[in-house]
């Protein structure tokens, strides 16, 4: 069984600590693909919803210190409490104070997967890279030997997501062909993936090949909705990529995706 299937079938809850842009787009399109989207932030509460959650989604995207504390005690109850942590450090390197915050985060919980752009990578693991506001900039470097770099550093899958997107533990690396320009024309897109890639890993069986599933199974449905709204712009492309979230089928995805080991 694909991991999608898995996640319709088990309806994970998926705990989302995330910023208040994206808040109702990651919420339907958690609904729409199969998982149960839970949004809970006060420090009073976040340690028991973490603990009770399929997988957490720390994302510093709208960034105060209430906000890092609230990721920082809800990451601590899911390591005790062994579940997943995807972390996404919107806007790493674009100003110290959110720098040195995603830094802190890294420090203080165990994250299973590490999701950004080039430039949050690189600044994180203290890289140099452009970044412009929370969008990458321009760089040089090679993406794939800085999501190794990143995987091996803090010993996690690192997702590095771009024209092409890299899936990586350090050891073993895939690259991901799907996807298409206008997601970057819709906020929160990078947002709603990596709680896209907290369900997958929820639901999957093989951590690497999950989150691998998830990028490519997130980028076949960005396909689908923009070839259904071609002439109607990013209004419509949002709609019917929630929609098409919601009815990719696993044959649909075997004959679309494009997946590459890297040997």
């Amino acid at each position: 069984m694909r991991t999608i299937e898995r996640i319709r079938t088990m309806n994970p809850l998926i705990h989302n600590i995330t910023n208040v842009v994206v808040t109702n787009f990651t919420a339907n399109g958690l609904l729409a693909l199969g998982a149960s989207p839970v949004m809970a932030y006060a420090h009073e509460e976040v340690a028991d919803m973490a603990k009770i959650a399929s997988a957490l989604v720390l994302n510093m995207g709208t960034l105060d210190e209430t906000v890092v504390e609230s990721i920082i005690i809800a990451g601590k109850s899911a390591n005790e409490n062994n579940v997943p942590v995807v972390f996404d450090p919107v806007g790493a390197g674009a100003t110290p104070y959110r720098t040195e915050s995603a830094r802190r985060i890294l420090r203080e919980v165990k994250v299973n997967v590490l999701r950004g752009n080039a430039a949050e990578v690189a600044n994180v693991i203290g890289e140099e890279w452009a970044i412009k506001g929370v969008d990458a900039g321009n760089g040089t470097g090679n993406v794939v030997s800085l999501a190794q770099k990143a995987a091996r550093q803090l010993r996690c899958i690192t997702v590095l997501t771009g024209k092409e997107d890299v899936i990586t533990n350090g050891d073993t690396t895939y690259v991901v062909g799907n996807g298409h320009p206008i997601l970057t024309k819709v906020t929160g897109t990078g947002c709603l993936l990596s709680s896209v890639i907290g369900a997958f890993y929820a639901a999957g069986e093989q951590p690497l090949y999950a989150v691998t599933e998830a990028v490519a199974y997130y980028g076949v449905a960005a396909e689908l909705a923009a070839a259904k709204t071609v002439e109607k712009g990013p209004g419509s492309f949002q709609i019917e990529f929630l929609n098409q979230l919601a009815v990719v089928s696993d044959e649909i995805l075997n004959d679309r995706e494009k997946i590459q080991l890297l040997v």
